[in-house]
């Protein structure tokens, strides 16, 4: 071999060996925390989404780091105290609008992921209102991986029917049958810990007020000491006699509240639509057979939602990592993943709904064609500084059943919060 030949052939060995990390480079690595609430029954889907992301990222370890807590109350008190001790996961769960933006963004700990939503040609994928939920100041700060629906009644056919009942279509409807099945020895409407009860409050409140007058509250056209708001209190006062809060409400978890309905303790419970996806996935319940749902009473036409969505937090660990989990999340495929197991429809448009059983295929058509406005409860609507004092205007409620007393708090608490109409 000439002398010509035996030094290309060792180029060719150098550049081998020198690109060899490089190519070793091209997939992140590392270890990956993602932080939510998704836990026990709930954690099948996200165990889902993880196993597809090791498949596709094998060098990468994934720490699921989860805290457990309805409608992710204990997280996000974890949550506050990491990224303020300067200690953010890489990837945390939130409720996708002002839950995230009023408290992170404006504090300047997330990264804008405009970015990716060009890079994976996503901005005709999600609606035009779910991207502005999740925009502000030019940016777009997470990536939304479901739809839920806040204002959903459940109900076990069988059991009305045998109660000689039907689902309420308003809230008069439902304190009119009250005493027919208090008097089958049934609770009418059960409710479990508190953030539960709070959720039941704003499926009446968008039933007494209409959209505009729900909408009005957050954008600082409506006050809450106003004669509807007022009269609205009152009202759920009346529906809460109805109900079990002054017996077992607080040792209840939204499953356990769930559990009665299905045992034919209570005849009714108004939760998001991850309760079809417990029945379906853990009870092995068939939609439409072993359970049934409406929209809550009085808010036909209108669809309340939330959405979980991931951030991307500054100064996090493996950014590479956390990029690639969050393509995963708003692609067809992870998301086609994950809704099914979950109980809730895809954010993306073009999501393959034969994928989904018939409870999931009846929301998405809603959500194709219902009014849409977002929640309370699950962090749409109103800043944290509201948000999370809101469990006090619910206290003095509960402690006084006083309409004026709880309009009186929730104005005060709206003025602090810049929101007051």
């Amino acid at each position: 071999m000439s002398k010509r030949i035996v030094s290309l052939v060792i180029v060719l060995v150098l550049l081998l060996v020198m690109a060899a990390p490089t190519m070793a480079q091209d997939g992140p690595s590392g270890e990956l925390e993602i932080f939510s609430w998704w836990a026990g029954d709930e954690g099948p889907a996200l165990e889902a989404l993880i196993a597809k992301y090791v498949e596709l990222y094998p060098d990468v370890e994934v720490n699921n780091a989860t805290v457990t807590g309805g409608s992710g109350v204990n997280a996000r008190a974890v949550l506050k105290t990491r990224m303020l001790g300067g200690d953010p996961p890489d990837s945390f769960q939130v409720h996708a609008g002002q839950e995230l933006i009023g408290t992170w963004v404006v504090a300047d700990r997330m990264e804008d992921l405009t970015f990716l939503y060009e890079e994976e040609g996503w901005m005709d994928k999600f609606p035009q209102g779910l991207l502005d939920l999740l925009s502000y100041e030019g940016g777009i700060w997470s990536v939304p991986v479901n739809i839920h629906r806040s204002n959903v009644m459940w109900y076990v056919p069988a059991k009305l029917e045998e109660w000689g009942i039907e689902a309420p279509a308003t809230w008069d409807d439902f304190l009119a049958v009250c005493p027919t099945i208090q008097d089958a020895g049934v609770t009418p409407l059960v409710v479990g810990e508190n953030w539960t009860v709070n959720h039941l409050w704003e499926s009446v409140a968008l039933a007494e007020l209409g959209v505009d007058g729900w909408n009005g509250l957050w954008a600082g056209e409506k006050a809450w000491t106003d004669e509807d708001v007022v009269a609205m209190w009152d009202k759920f006062g009346e529906i809460l006699a109805c109900t079990n809060i002054d017996v077992d409400a607080a040792t209840l978890s939204w499953q356990q509240a769930t559990d009665k309905v299905i045992a034919g303790e209570a005849a009714f419970n108004v939760m998001g639509d991850w309760a079809a996806g417990y029945m379906v996935t853990t009870l092995g319940l068939e939609p439409g057979v072993g359970f049934g749902w409406v929209p809550s009473p009085g808010t036909a036409g209108v669809f309340m939602m939330l959405s979980d969505s991931f951030g991307l937090p500054k100064d996090i660990k493996n950014y590479d990592a956390a990029v690639a989990w969050l393509k995963l999340l708003g692609s067809v495929e992870g998301q086609d993943i994950f809704n099914p197991l979950k109980g809730s429809i895809a954010a993306r448009l073009d999501s393959d709904l034969s994928l989904y059983n018939a409870y999931l295929q009846s929301a998405a058509a809603d959500w194709q064609s219902n009014e849409v406005v977002g929640s309370l409860a699950h962090g749409a609507v109103a800043p944290e500084s509201f948000s999370s004092e809101f469990g006090t205007v619910m206290e003095i409620f509960l402690n006084s059943r006083s309409g004026i007393a709880a309009a009186n708090a929730a104005q005060a608490i709206a003025r602090q919060a810049g929101i007051a109409g």
